[in-house]
């Protein structure tokens, strides 16, 4: 048995942004990944955009943590020459009837307290994108795009260069909460014994979450996981901004977007429903239905899109039930004190992500300075 001080299970985007603001401070701290390496679920399968911060309920962790981690994450990419782009987008409404939804919008953004906003005209559009069809914009100067697997592998090196470690291929079966924290056993027979549990798992937070002892029902926090699409486009022309339609009201999704890569390649997705499987499998049955969404701003034919790759996002919203926040709270009341628990970390988890990592570690500092103080 591994004794440890402090153990996050998970190492996507958002486990190694704690592990590298824990490791900083805190010695003994260890990453469990069940997969062969880092990021190789929802972080890995992504629209890899940096945005800023316009969607999110006003006052919620999603705004707040977005806001701040979009400003953390330039600076980071900076720092470390990670491959990043501020390319700007605009959100367009094609039609005068959309046109409150975008002024609303851009209400939203500036409470958000995202800079820059500007609502621009068919004659101003024109000049930033020839090519895109609509009445009206809101120009997002903040959004941009990163080389996501750049990104954590920098993670993952600050981390291991604080004597932080994260072992590969071991899958949490077991949680017992014991006199001096938690007892993790793992499929391949290992037991680690932890002063702090994080449980930053994506996909299977909810999991994690219920063998530690948390009833997913009663506490609404079963996940629901939602597909999503991404095509490849050729032929479409020049476009160097990111353009998005109105998002959907229910918050599923931000709608079909085209998107801008570091190489100059345009891709579009994703389409959003909820499954029941991991399946990464892609379904060109939805094709029709994504031709039908970007010709309402850029006309083009089917044969210009080609099948990209597929993600799966770990929503706490179900079908037809209002947008969620993320879920990330130190779990004492509940009994389980120094437990962690990240659960529905979803868009803008990427961009969230720096933040997020501060965030848990002021909540660890929290708890240590209420400790002492007793």
């Amino acid at each position: 048995m591994e004794q440890v001080n402090i153990l996050i299970i998970g190492a996507g985007v958002v486990g190694l942004s704690i592990g590298k603001y824990l490791t900083e401070e805190h010695s003994d701290v260890v990453i469990v990944e069940k997969e062969s390496s880092f990021g190789r679920e929802t972080s890995s399968r992504n629209s890899e955009v940096i945005h800023s911060g316009i969607y999110y309920p006003h006052g919620s962790l999603k705004a707040k943590l977005c806001v701040e981690g979009n400003r953390m994450l330039y600076d980071y990419a900076a720092e470390k020459k990670i491959g990043c782009r501020r390319t700007g987008k605009i959100v367009i409404a094609g039609e005068e009837s959309e046109y409150p939804e975008l002024e609303k919008l851009y209400r939203h953004g500036q409470a958000n307290g995202v800079e820059g906003l500007q609502l621009i005209t068919g004659n101003r559009l024109q000049e930033l994108e020839p090519l895109i069809i609509a009445g009206k914009g809101l120009w997002v100067p903040s959004t941009g795009i990163i080389d996501t697997h750049n990104l954590m592998l920098n993670l993952a090196n600050e981390i291991e260069s604080d004597d932080g470690f994260i072992v590969y291929g071991m899958e949490a079966e077991k949680i017992e909460k014991n006199e001096t924290g938690y007892l993790v056993s793992f499929n391949n027979g290992e037991e680690f014994q932890t002063n702090i549990l994080i449980n930053a798992a994506g996909l299977f937070s909810d999991k994690i979450a219920s063998l530690a002892g948390i009833d997913l029902k009663d506490t609404n926090l079963k996940l629901h996981w939602c597909k999503g699409e991404y095509y490849k486009a050729s032929g479409v022309g020049e476009i160097s901004r990111l353009i998005y339609p109105l998002p959907d009201p229910k918050g599923i999704s931000l709608g079909i977007h085209l998107t801008v890569n570091l190489n100059g390649e345009i891709r579009f997705g994703p389409n959003a429903y909820y499954v029941e499987e991991l399946n990464y499998a892609m379904d060109e049955s939805h094709k029709a239905d994504f031709m039908k969404a970007v010709n309402r701003y850029l006309p083009i034919e089917m044969h210009n899109l080609h099948p990209d790759d597929t993600g799966i996002r770990p929503k706490l919203q179900g079908p037809g039930e209002n947008v969620r926040d993320f879920y990330i709270k130190e779990e004492a009341e509940r009994g389980l004190k120094n437990l962690i628990n990240l659960i529905g970390i979803e868009s803008p988890g990427l961009t969230a992500c720096l933040a997020i990592g501060r965030y848990v570690r002021d909540l660890i500092g929290k708890r240590v300075h209420a400790d002492s103080a007793v």
